[in-house]
């Protein structure tokens, strides 16, 4: 039994937005399944923090998730910024259900595994001082923190999960690592970066924390072991 992360799968299986017109994308719905058989076992657990399907309503969304449902491992599910289909918990719980998928949702809320409690939240990006972006992002820290707080209550080692990521080299979203810092928080596991951007993701050690871009593309489509 083992903990796994992976994120940004940017499936479309029911629609025609495929990744492979990007470099590096080529065959990468074969590539994943087949680094995914070849790694995860039915007693694993797989985080996916965001940008899960291109679809933009959840009806649309069922080649993507029975793929994905298919799969071994329990998954865990977040919401990334492109995913347009994300609808409330009580209604993407139905669906999962009326389907027959076996999902569990971390979205501002914490779910345990073993001796870890784990926390996720989308985030926010930080590169617009705009007074609205500014609000939506103090909005953003307060559902992290909210999450850390939730975690914190089993007394267990925190694990962060983001979509966006928390600090890349050309700075820091300053709300959200204060939070992370405020919290103790030791690793931050996140997405969202792709292509060019990848230079200026961190994966490290960083002021007290270690972060990882787990995005699909950045972990050559196989599934990363973060704990036992």
């Amino acid at each position: 039994m083992a903990l796994y992360t992976i994120s940004d799968l940017h499936l479309s299986l029911s629609s025609d937005k495929p990744m492979d017109i990007f470099r590096g994308w080529e065959g990468y719905v074969y590539k994943l399944k087949s680094n995914w058989l070849k790694t995860i076992t039915a007693d694993d657990t797989v985080v996916i923090p965001g940008d899960i399907s291109w679809e933009m309503r959840i009806k649309d969304t069922f080649a993507d998730f029975k793929f994905i449902n298919d799969l071994p491992g329990r998954k865990i599910l977040m919401k990334g910024n492109h995913d347009l289909w994300w609808d409330s918990v009580t209604k993407m719980n139905r669906f999962f259900d009326e389907q027959g998928f076996e999902f569990e949702i971390l979205h501002n809320n914490s779910i345990s595994y073993g001796d870890y409690a784990l926390a996720g939240s989308r985030g926010w990006y930080f590169d617009d001082t705009s007074a609205d972006t500014q609000k939506i992002l103090l909005r953003e820290a307060a559902r992290v923190e909210r999450s850390i707080i939730d975690a914190e209550q089993m007394g267990k080692e925190v694990i962060l999960f983001l979509h966006y990521p928390p600090a890349t080299l050309d700075g820091d979203c300053e709300p959200i690592m204060r939070v992370i810092k405020e919290h103790n928080i030791k690793k931050c596991y996140y997405g969202h970066i792709h292509h060019a951007g990848c230079a200026k993701a961190i994966n490290g050690e960083y002021k007290g924390v270690y972060l990882r871009c787990v995005s699909c593309d950045v972990l050559g489509f196989s599934p990363l072991k973060i704990a036992e």
